[in-house]
Parts: C-alpha cells; sequence; structure tokens
C-alpha cells in the first residue's frame, strides 16, 4: 500500500517460481488483496472474523492442526492455481475458512447485510453471489470452496464413513512446535454461532 514493492513482485507466476527461483511468490501471492477499498476490507473482515472463530472454537488447543490446514489448502490453492489463471490467491483463501466454518456450524442462521436469511452452509455461495455482483471473477470463489470441501470432507466425513479412516494426520514436527499444554483448563472460548463484532454475516442458531 506504501508502493515500496509492486503487486508485479507478489503474484504466483509458476514459470518466475520454478525457473528462476522466486520461491517467495508462494506465500506473497496469499498475502495481496489489492488496493484499499470495499473488496480490500471485505477480505480483511472476512479473514479475521471466520479464523479467529475457527480458531478458538473447533481448533480450540489444536494449533498445529489449525496450522496443518493452512498449509494444506496452500499447498491445493497452489496446485490449482497451475492450472488456472489466478495470480492472488488470498480471497480464494479466505473463502476456504469461511467454508469450513459454515460447515461445521450447519445450524446457524446467518443473516447478511439485513437482506437475506439463510443457514451457515449456503455462506460461501451468498459470497460468491456477492462477489459475481460486485463484477469479480468467481473463479477465486469457486476455488476456496473446492478445497475447503476437500479439507472438509477428508477430515470431518470420510473418517465417520463404514471403512473410513482418516487421512489427514498433523505432523509430529507441527505438533512439537505448536501444541503447548493448556493454560486454563477452564476457558470458555467464544461460542461461533454468535461471534459479534461485525454485521455482515452475523449468526443465531435456529430456534435461538
Amino acid at each position: 500500500q506504501l508502493e515500496l514493492i509492486t503487486p508485479f513482485q507478489l503474484y504466483f507466476n509458476p514459470e518466475l517460481i520454478f525457473k528462476h527461483f522466486q520461491v517467495w511468490r508462494l506465500i506473497t501471492n496469499y498475502l495481496f488483496f489489492g488496493p484499499v477499498g470495499f473488496n480490500f476490507l471485505f477480505n480483511m473482515i472476512f479473514l479475521y472474523r471466520y479464523c479467529r472463530m475457527l480458531e478458538e472454537g473447533s481448533f480450540r488447543g489444536r494449533t498445529a492442526d489449525f496450522v496443518f490446514m493452512f498449509l494444506f489448502g496452500g499447498l491445493l490453492m497452489t496446485v490449482f492455481g497451475l492450472f488456472v489463471n489466478l495470480v492472488f490467491l488470498g480471497q480464494a483463501f479466505t473463502i476456504m475458512l469461511v467454508y469450513v466454518w459454515s460447515r461445521r456450524n450447519p445450524y446457524v442462521r446467518m443473516n447478511f447485510f439485513g437482506l437475506l436469511i439463510f443457514q451457515a452452509p449456503f455462506l460461501p455461495w451468498v459470497l460468491m453471489g456477492f462477489s459475481l455482483l460486485l463484477g469479480n471473477s468467481i473463479i477465486v470463489d469457486l476455488l476456496g470452496i473446492a478445497v475447503g470441501h476437500i479439507y472438509f470432507f477428508l477430515e470431518d466425513v470420510f473418517p465417520n464413513q463404514p471403512g473410513g479412516r482418516k487421512l489427514l494426520r498433523t505432523p509430529s514436527v507441527l505438533k512439537a512446535i505448536f501444541d503447548t499444554p493448556e493454560d486454563d483448563p477452564n476457558y470458555n472460548p467464544l461460542p461461533e454461532e454468535r461471534p459479534g463484532g461485525f454485521a455482515w454475516g452475523e449468526g443465531q442458531r435456529l430456534g435461538g
């Protein structure tokens, strides 16, 4: 934003990454959300909100698993990015987090801008429709939804199926680095269905 560097030094370019060894692009393409404006603020709010709710909810005390989800999602998006013409994947990463949270909270009722009321699993699709109205490409949103679904299926669905098993296992090195003993075993995390803070995508449990 201060123009100390340009987006051309950050964007995802397989040729520059693999032929010219500009490996930082594997990370920096997730960190640029465009110039300060509505789309930038929209992504920042949703990234902060749903990342926080996941971390304090279903990933409470499982920091290594949380980091592993980041790495797994980032790896998949990078692989898919080789086949689609996308230069920045940060928005797709945000949608992935929203998708995972929404599938783990299927009975939460959402209020989007006070205009739409729906259950949480529809939130990623509503965001995609909103992105389309803003004139953005929905390929980014579809990529985030696809990666989020793959993670959710492998982590939450397939292990509970007859004959299923857990395919995603957090490496022990991540557990050694990030997992520490619980400081306060009586800590009561924020309910994921009532996060507060922002009115965009406000959640409320059905019947509540």
